[in-house]
């Protein structure tokens, strides 16, 4: 009992670098699992050349997978507070990598569906940002934007990692090699996962970073699919909720939506080699590190509505210029393109997970992950209906045009997100329960 104690009452030197390590290994599975993103667009070319299948047929599996990668994320939230962070991880990690090498096997469409956009999806879904979220809500209570910010970095960084390297390997060899690569990488990472990633601070007798108070590890939550299913009613019930689950469609749409499945087809119509406009997607990943993470520090200290209007208000702009700047050469002004919606990308994360924080505390990354699933829906629609849309116009920049004009809604909509200053620290059980009423109030308005 006396070292319990001595373990409560004081922040042992090693508490924040475990924290640390926390965050840093479920950031290496976020970046394996964020390679694979970008694997339907730099596998078009080869799978029309080997299947004649249509760009729809390709981006139908695309789409599903985007779906299910959304779906699952909730889910997956609910299923680490159940069975916990490191048991949900290694089963996600083992899951791409049976998707992956299940498509190299492949010779029809739908096949493509079921092993890509069904499993791969499923696998992806549960190493998506809701990890993050649960990650850094556990072990942090200081630096949470800027930890947000970083792992939220993580899937494009590992876009940046991979993307050249597979883009290069399609050329030279074959796609299926490029496939069995992202599988041996989630294999990889297995053992590190099972090693050093704990579920909670107190596994180790620690305090989560920053936190004045040891933080007793909370018992399983039974019914993760009910808890799931509950916190959506209650989520749905709310304004806020619609207003951040609709600016997030948008922002899937506007990103990998349409990005990381077409910006190398639509490159490659001007004339421009593959292999250049993936290493164009690889920069966008480098400044995209740089301006998740700058995010993360400027949710920490800045209005996270003004923030998520600015950053759709930028990049809306980006998108209409898409049309004016596409050469078959890398030309100044395409670079400047990549360096400012790289900053972009993904730098709408901190903010609306910072606001689900608010309005919706313990339940916050589940709601993200329903928000996530927003995202994911909106990112589908565009990988669909961009490949009909180049089908039916025999060009992209209808469909630059269109997401410009949602990036300037989805600036209107984060505006009209009303925040409540909180209330006073309650003095009493009574007060106690005013201030919850106060927080269910200002949620639904």
């Amino acid at each position: 009992m006396e070292h319990m104690d001595d373990t409560i009452g004081q922040q042992t030197k090693d508490s924040g670098h475990r924290a640390w390590w926390a965050a840093a290994v479920a950031g290496v599975a976020i970046v394996v699992a964020g390679a694979f993103s970008t694997m339907p667009g730099i596998l078009q070319d080869p799978l029309r050349e080997e299947f004649h299948w249509s760009r729809g047929s390709i981006g139908l599996a695309a789409s599903a997978n985007m779906v299910l990668y959304g779906l699952t994320a909730p889910y997956a939230a609910a299923l680490m507070d159940r069975f916990g962070i490191r048991r949900v991880v290694v089963a996600a990690l083992g899951t791409v990598a049976a998707g992956a090498m299940l498509t190299t096997t492949m010779s029809a469409a739908w096949q493509f569906t079921l092993f890509w956009g069904f499993l791969v999806g499923l696998g992806t879904g549960s190493l998506s940002m809701t990890l993050g979220t649960t990650v850094t809500n556990r072990w942090f209570t200081a630096r949470r934007g800027l930890v947000t910010g970083i792992l939220s970095s993580g899937s494009v960084l590992g876009q940046m990692v991979f993307l050249p390297a597979l883009s290069w390997t399609i050329d030279h060899y074959d796609w299926r090699p490029a496939l069995v690569t992202l599988a041996l990488a989630a294999v990889a990472v297995t053992p590190l996962v099972h090693l050093v990633l704990r579920d909670h601070p107190a596994d180790i007798g620690r305090r989560p970073y920053g936190g004045d108070t040891f933080v007793p590890r909370p018992e399983p939550v039974p019914g993760a699919a009910r808890r799931t299913v509950t916190v959506l009613r209650d989520a749905a019930r709310t304004v806020p909720f619609w207003l951040l689950a609709g600016t997030f469609a948008i922002c899937g749409a506007s990103t990998n939506g349409i990005m990381w499945t077409h910006f190398a087809p639509a490159a490659h119509d001007h004339g421009m080699p593959v292999t250049t406009a993936s290493t164009l997607l690889a920069f966008i990943g480098v400044f995209n590190v740089v301006g998740t993470i700058a995010s993360g520090w400027l949710t920490d200290r800045r209005d996270a509505r003004r923030l998520l209007a600015a950053y759709f208000l930028l990049r809306g702009l980006l998108m209409v210029s898409l049309p004016l700047i596409m050469t078959a050469t890398v030309s100044p002004p395409m670079l400047v393109f990549v360096a400012a919606f790289g900053l972009l990308d993904l730098a709408t994360v901190p903010p609306v997970i910072a606001l689900c924080r608010t309005f919706y505390g313990d339940d916050s990354a589940i709601v993200f992950g329903w928000t996530n699933a927003a995202h994911q829906i909106g990112a589908a629609a565009a990988s669909f209906l961009g490949g009909v849309a180049r089908d039916a116009f025999g060009t992209y920049d209808p469909v630059w045009l269109a997401l410009g004009a949602a990036c300037a809604a989805a600036a209107l909509l984060s505006l009209s997100i009303r925040v409540r200053p909180a209330p006073s620290p309650p003095s009493s059980a009574a007060d106690e329960t005013d201030e919850k009423t106060h927080a269910s109030s200002a949620a639904r308005q």
